[in-house]
């Protein structure tokens, strides 16, 4: 602002106008600096600064508008402050500003005063008759010198009488205000662009509208330059003030439609070359249709303009390059908008062309030489090469290749390729196609067919059964695994896609891997077990685990077995995979026979390894039974190995057992029997014995006790049917049903405090006491009938061996019974389910039971 001061001092001489003839003004802008002063237009004028600029400011057809050169100086300015105002010739009664129709065109004006604010113009200095622009500037200056002068003369008096009236504490926050006034009247252009509204009440200030005015002129002058009015035609017009206000209605109006922005059908078409640089394909293809059009539909001027047609086979053959320059870069999006907008855009590029094609296959006239395009035909085709280019030239993966074959390392960087493109297909690419394309789907046959290609090449250079297993691994399940992802399937459609390699080239390799898997599993089996004999050799006991004997052998077959036939399930036909267990009978054939070695050395560990053996044999047939992995004939073979397997154990350690219990054997069916200290002492050594027993897990230990509980049963069977005793009257008969009886309570209460499950042992021996109990032969045969019906293997020598333990039972009362019995046996069908006893007691002696016995005694015949 001092520098604008300062210059404004050096040139006197842009300050002078020429209106010297309004020397009204001169009055208007003078104050007085005595004592007089009227101070409180100063506090009005300080209140209309913090008011908002007045919406209808003075018109600039006014008198007040033109300045005379003596109110350039502040003395004078001063010096007039005294003088009364005299009346505005804008108010008078034939004044504009007293019209409507003068004021609607004040506020067009003043709308658009605004404009010309903000926009510099730069007047010709040549023209003498242009009022200067530095003037009014220096006008502007002088009015802020003034107000500031104003403020500082003021009384201290008055000013505080003055400030009264605008509330309390007004006073502090008016310095405030003026500090900030002064820091804003630094720059002139921001008084241009917001100027003050003085006070119409204080008659000594110079007038701000009279210098606002003066910028309009200034701009409403060199406007009129710029339309090329005469000079002559604009003093004429500025004489008379009717003709004025009407030109400067048409001015500002011709201004305010100028500034409007242009409409849609006024603003510039881009030019076909600017379409291209701004990659708008789309709006490029229309306009080149629309010329293809005129020229040769509309106008039918193709042959006479030929260099029109040159020209636009040239753009057309541009237009295509850049295209196809883009679908290239189609995996190249960058997050920005810009490039993903080309893209879309060339695609619908492409449907243009498409569609114009159509057209003219419609139209008889002769097409172009560039018709049809097939831009849609030409689109697949780069697509498919950009493809091929991509799998030809795979990322490297992001794994190890350092123990990869070349075959391996290669399909490993194709399917990571295969997977990125396609991700980005789905997330990017697919946003710049409309649906019907099916993107998504074009590009994962593009990728499958170009895979599958490759893949039947590198079938033909497979050699190692490595690289056999990993292809047909990738094939059938990574590959699968790709397209299943949640992102892929849901916009791939998987199932049409087909298979990438054919029956013929899939079934030797299927071969070729079931081969190596079988190969390699017996491998694996045969070092399990061949560890398990090691230990066994060195004398070392098998571990436990919560007190019972475990053994890896069952465990570590199980695993390797599951995890290389599920695996295989996957790559090849479930039915298929179990051939890879065809062989397994041979290690289960195996491993009986180390089995048996471990009871005939009868070595002080083989007790041990036969309990952690029964562990595994029952795995092995939970195994067997619950899934489906095997051949059926495997299978069984398998089982039957290891049902000969449990009993040799069972009876490896049941032998001793009997052994020590013999003594006691012997004591039953005798007269001492029935004496109740002779059992009690059988079941004492069987208690002793059962904890001999214990280290097996408790599934296995159950069944052995139960295997013990049944051969001790079936031994006090053997042995009271043989016959010692003679119960030749009701009494005896009687105490004998009461021993038996017993005996069966306890040894039943026995075996279950010990873990075992059999209760229906306790069952036969209460029947057997019934029948001993019975003196009527009609109750007798009842009961013979329901023991038969129970167990069908209880025979006629059974029932005669138990009837002649009734000594007053004849021959004939015998035959009866058994008579009836073999009635009922026929009449009933054997369930194959119904477990047998009686089948087992003839065949039972003690001499049987050797410590080195390998399998149960036989049946009886």
């Amino acid at each position: 602002m001092s520098q604008m001061m300062d210059k404004s001092t050096e040139n006197p001489s842009n300050d002078t106008v020429s209106t010297k003839s309004n020397g009204s003004i001169k009055s208007d802008e003078k104050t007085s600096t005595d004592g007089g002063i009227n101070v409180g237009m100063m506090g009005k004028f300080r209140r209309s600064l913090r008011l908002p600029t007045r919406k209808n400011p003075p018109s600039p057809g006014d008198k007040e508008s033109k300045l005379s050169p003596e109110s350039d100086e502040p003395a004078k300015k001063l010096d007039s402050a005294a003088s009364p105002q005299p009346p505005s010739p804008s108010l008078s009664p034939g004044s504009a500003s007293t019209s409507p129709k003068s004021n609607q065109e004040k506020e067009d004006d003043e709308s658009d005063v605004s404009s010309h604010k903000s926009r510099p113009l730069t007047p010709s200095n040549t023209d003498p008759s242009m009022p200067k622009f530095e003037n009014t500037l220096n006008r502007l200056r002088e009015s802020f010198r003034w107000r500031r002068k104003k403020e500082v003369d003021t009384l201290p008096s008055e000013d505080l009488k003055e400030e009264k009236g605008l509330g309390d504490g007004s006073s502090a926050t008016c310095l405030e205000n003026e500090e900030k006034k002064e820091d804003e009247e630094s720059d002139v252009s921001s008084l241009k662009s917001k100027p003050a509204t003085p006070s119409k009440t204080d008659p000594s200030m110079p007038r701000f509208d009279n210098t606002f005015n003066r910028l309009r002129e200034s701009i409403r002058w060199r406007r009129k330059k710029e339309v090329d009015t005469l000079p002559s035609e604009d003093l004429k017009e500025e004489k008379d003030p009717n003709n004025r206000s009407q030109k400067r209605k048409f001015y500002f109006k011709q201004k305010r439609d100028e500034d409007k922005p242009p409409s849609m059908d006024e603003k510039v078409t881009p030019t076909f070359e600017e379409y291209l640089e701004r990659q708008a394909f789309c709006e490029a293809t229309q306009e080149l249709i629309d010329r293809e059009k005129h020229l040769f539909w509309e106008t039918a001027e193709a042959e006479a303009n030929k260099e029109a047609v040159e020209k636009l086979a040239a753009d057309h053959k541009a237009l295509e390059e850049h295209v196809w320059q883009i679908l290239q870069q189609s995996f190249s999006l960058s997050s920005e908008e810009a490039s993903a907008s080309a893209l879309k855009s060339a695609v619908k590029a492409i449907n243009l062309e498409e569609e114009q094609d159509q057209l003219w296959k419609q139209n008889s006239q002769t097409p172009p030489a560039w018709r049809p395009s097939e831009w849609k035909k030409h689109h697949d085709k780069v697509l498919h090469e950009l493809v091929n280019g991509r799998m030809d030239n795979p990322s490297s993966p992001t794994g190890d290749q350092v123990n990869q074959s070349t075959i391996q390392a290669t399909i490993q960087s194709m399917g990571k390729q295969l997977k990125d493109d396609l991700q980005q297909v789905v997330e990017k690419v697919n946003n710049c196609y409309p649906p019907e394309m099916d993107i998504c789907n074009f590009y994962a046959r593009q990728y499958h067919q170009t895979v599958k290609a490759r893949l039947r090449k590198i079938v033909g250079s497979v050699g190692s059964v490595d690289d056999c297993s990993f292809l047909l691994q990738w094939v059938k399940e990574s590959y699968p695994e790709i397209l299943e992802k949640p992102e892929l399937a849901s916009n791939i459609n998987t199932e049409a896609l087909g298979n990438l390699l054919p029956d013929e080239l899939l079934k030797p390799l299927e071969e070729q891997y079931l081969s190596k898997q079988q190969s390699d599993l017996m491998i694996f089996i045969d070092r399990v077990l061949d560890e398990a004999k090691k230990e066994w050799d060195q004398g070392k006991e098998p571990t436990r685990d919560d007190g019972c004997y475990a053994s890896p052998v069952a465990y570590d077959v199980i695993q390797f077995i599951y995890g290389i036939v599920t695996s295989a399930h996957k790559i090849v036909d479930g039915h298929k995979a179990q051939k890879i267990t065809s062989n397994l009978t041979d290690f289960m054939q195996r491993y009986q026979k180390f089995h048996e070695d471990v009871i005939k050395q009868n070595k002080p560990h083989s007790k041990a390894f036969i309990k952690a053996n029964l562990s595994c044999v029952e795995k092995f047939r939970d195994f067997l039974v619950e899934h489906n992995l095997f051949p059926e004939d495997v299978r069984e073979n398998c089982l039957q190995v290891l049902t000969e397997m449990k009993q040799s154990a069972h009876t490896y350690l049941l032998t001793p057992v009997h052994k020590i219990l013999k003594p006691h054997y012997q004591k039953v069916g005798t007269s001492d029997w029935l004496k109740k200290n002779t059992f009690e002492k059988l079941l004492n050594s069987t208690e002793d014995q059962l904890q001999e027993l214990q280290g097996s897990t408790q599934s296995c230990h159950q069944e052995l006790i139960g295997q013990l509980q049944q051969e001790m049963t079936v031994e006090y069977v053997r042995r009271l049917l043989k016959g010692e005793v003679k119960l030749k009257d009701k009494d005896r008969q009687l105490k004998a049903y009461e021993t038996v009886k017993e005996n069966a309570e306890r040894l039943h209460e026995l075996f279950a405090r010990m873990g075992s499950k059999q209760d229906w042992l306790k069952e036969i021996l209460t029947k057997i006491a019934e029948v001993l109990k019975l003196q009527d032969i009609p109750a007798i045969q009842m009961q013979i009938v329901s023991v038969g019906s129970a167990y069908p293997d209880l025979s006629e020598k059974h029932v005669s061996a138990l009837l002649k333990l009734k000594t007053n039972l004849s021959k004939a009362d015998r035959k009866i019974v058994k008579t009836t019995l073999s009635d009922t046996l026929k009449e009933s069908r054997a369930d194959p389910g119904i477990r047998k006893f009686f089948s087992k007691i003839k065949s039972i002696s003690v001499k049987t039971y050797r410590v080195n016995a390998r399998e149960k005694p036989s049946d009886a015949t």
